[in-house]
């Protein structure tokens, strides 16, 4: 397995902790090991760019992600795309919730990780289902460290 995290954001970021969270996270999911995912920290300014020309819309998000391919098999090694994070943003987001910059890092790290293999929360349900499922897997991993 391969998941390659670059920073290219300025901030201090938990780069091993988001690699041994997402390992935990796709082994979690049944995912194989072997699959290749990347993870970029980056800035505020670049996460505007991306939000608008794939989002559409405007201004600045904490996470986006880039699905590539899916695994048609269960067990099949694909590279499961994209992970974008802004860690100026999930700071803010930090602070309104009442947790520190790292522990908001590592939600969006795995719901970045959720919408690659297909959850959305575009509907209450599916909200509760994918933010339920996020808040499980960091809160497992730290009790596994």
């Amino acid at each position: 397995m391969t998941i390659e995290v670059n920073n290219s954001s300025g901030q201090l970021v938990p780069s091993q902790e988001v690699t041994s969270l997402l390992t935990f996270a796709m082994s979690a999911l049944k995912l194989n090991p072997e699959c290749d995912l990347n993870v970029g920290f980056i800035d505020d300014d670049y996460m505007t760019e991306l939000h608008i020309k794939w989002m559409d819309e405007p201004g600045s998000t904490d996470v986006l992600s880039f699905p590539m391919d899916m695994p048609e098999k269960p067990g099949e090694v694909v590279t499961l795309g994209d992970i974008m994070i802004s860690p100026t943003f999930a700071a803010v987001q930090a602070k309104t919730a009442g947790h520190s910059s790292d522990h908001e890092i590592f939600i969006l790290a795995t719901h970045g990780l959720l919408h690659i293999i297909g959850y959305d929360h575009a509907d209450p349900e599916e909200e509760r289902i994918m933010f339920a499922l996020q808040e499980k897997i960091v809160e497992e991993w730290k009790q596994a460290q």
